[in-house]
């Protein structure tokens, strides 16, 4: 992708492969690479705000304990496929941090950096991004959050 300091190589899927799991089998990588871009629903009255949670496939994201508090949200909800559409333009399964709109803020799971490359969302079912993490830290609205997600398992 133009404007990127880092190298990134897409990776060419077939959509009904392009969920992490399944990509991750069927491709040949290992999960603890792959990084899902998760968009975070908070409202607190009328006010609704999102935000973009990149956390590693081998993890949960913390959304009561860290991600609700950040957000100074009372509920939280992950948005649905037709809000994901309307706001980021991706398909569920596709949602990709480098691709987002100005304006929704990023928080990346401190995991994520440690990782050697990361397989990210291409923007769409067909394909996806093998890159460095720093390729986040070239984004607008980027944060880096200690503790945002736990491991499900054990750690690799």
């Amino acid at each position: 992708m133009a404007g990127f300091p880092e190298p990134l190589e897409v990776l060419p899927c077939e959509p009904e492969l392009a969920d992490t799991e399944v990509f991750c089998r069927h491709y040949g990588y290992a999960t603890h690479d792959s990084a899902n871009t998760l968009l975070v629903k908070g409202k607190r009255g009328d006010v609704v705000n999102y935000v973009a949670c990149v956390v590693l496939a081998t993890t949960r994201l913390e959304v009561n304990r860290v991600v609700r508090k950040r957000m100074n949200a009372r509920r939280l909800s992950f948005a649905d496929a037709g809000e994901t559409r309307e706001l980021t333009g991706m398909e569920i399964g596709g949602v990709t941090a480098p691709g987002l709109p100005d304006g929704i803020p990023i928080w990346v799971d401190d995991k994520v950096m440690a990782r050697e490359f990361l397989l990210l969302g291409g923007g769409n079912r067909h394909c996806k991004l093998k890159a460095p993490p720093s390729l986040l830290l070239a984004l607008p609205g980027v944060e880096v959050v200690a503790g945002m997600a736990s491991y499900r398992d054990r750690q690799p």
